[in-house]
């Protein structure tokens, strides 16, 4: 009797481990993520996989595309999601690709996305520069050319990010195409070979964003200083954009939040993902940290999860919360 018992409670038990794995919402569901070339996206895209992949979601490894067909992917279907949609820097590229017709965005991943130029803290104190368009000065402009043709050489982006198109359309607008020169590449490429320049004492003109790594190497009011603008111009949707702060400042960049964006019809489809993407919330300063070390060594595919492990286990009762209140939302 006793066995017959333990039997029956044990089948129970086993029936209600296989009731409460079948009722994970996102089971026998694949996801497909996507994310830029920029190797520091994956911490912040990872995390959202690892999510997904609590409520039961098969999720994976994101694939590595320019943002352009990245968003033309999730569009199509090609594509679920991607978890760096900076507002307004992507807007042309998100209206392009069909906008809100096509696309799920609701919540605000990450906030406080800032970008502008900057140049070396001992060449903006020397010649007291502190603003970019006093590069409209050849002989100030000089200070910076790195290939002897006159011209200060600004360090810009890859093309295809977006910034590359904010940039470009400001050195025409702040009158500066004749003594500045934007050099568009690989970005990782060209930041290394700017502070390359700084260890060896010589000035630097660059654009970069946080979070990223270089604001922690090249420390902005230590080392380098943020340059303001003459005055607010922006391309395409961002046209309208007033980039000028509270406190009368203008670095040329409003300060952007980054959105996870999904499929449209898949999001509607998956109302635990839905949740799930508008819920998540992460401090840019922790992408910050991770995106130091990767740049001090731990950048393996292995290091980078461990990274994730670790803020889901620093933030077990936030992250739960995500997973409860998703599951709530499929049923």
């Amino acid at each position: 009797m006793r066995k017959s018992a333990l039997l029956a409670a044990a089948l129970m038990s086993l029936t209600g481990v296989q009731a409460a794995t079948a009722a994970l919402p996102g089971e026998g569901i694949t996801v497909k993520p996507v994310q830029s070339t920029i190797s520091e996206e994956t911490f912040q895209t990872l995390l959202v996989s690892r999510a997904l992949e609590k409520l039961g979601y098969s999720v994976e490894k994101p694939s590595e595309v320019d943002y352009n067909v990245g968003y033309t992917s999730i569009a199509s279907g090609d594509a679920t999601f991607t978890a760096v949609n900076w507002q307004p820097l992507h807007d042309d590229m998100y209206k392009a690709a069909g906008g809100d017709k096509a696309f799920y965005r609701q919540g605000t991943y990450v906030t406080g996305a800032a970008q502008g130029y900057l140049i070396d803290r001992k060449t903006a104190e020397k010649y007291h520069i502190t603003r970019i368009d006093q590069l409209k000065d050849e002989k100030l402009a000089r200070l910076f050319d790195t290939n002897g043709d006159g011209k200060a050489d600004m360090t810009g982006c890859t093309p295809g990010w977006g910034c590359e198109a904010v940039i470009l359309h400001q050195n025409k607008a702040f009158g500066l195409s004749k003594t500045v020169e934007p050099n568009m590449g690989n970005y990782a490429a060209m930041m290394a070979d700017t502070l390359a320049r700084y260890k060896q004492g010589k000035p630097i003109l660059y654009y970069t964003w946080t979070p990223y790594w270089i604001s922690d190497v090249l420390v902005p009011g230590r080392d380098v200083v943020w340059l303001q603008v003459p005055f607010s111009s922006m391309p395409g949707e961002q046209k309208a954009v007033n980039t000028e702060l509270p406190n009368g400042a203008n670095y040329g960049f409003p300060v952007n939040t980054m959105h996870i964006v999904a499929n449209k019809a898949w999001a509607e489809k998956n109302p635990a993902a839905a949740r799930l993407f508008a819920e998540m919330k992460l401090p840019i300063g922790d992408i910050n940290a991770q995106n130091s070390r990767m740049h001090q060594g731990h950048s393996s595919e292995q290091d980078i999860n461990a990274h994730v492990d670790g803020w889901i286990k620093a933030h077990q009762a936030l992250f739960d919360k995500w997973i409860a209140d998703a599951q709530a939302a499929a049923k």
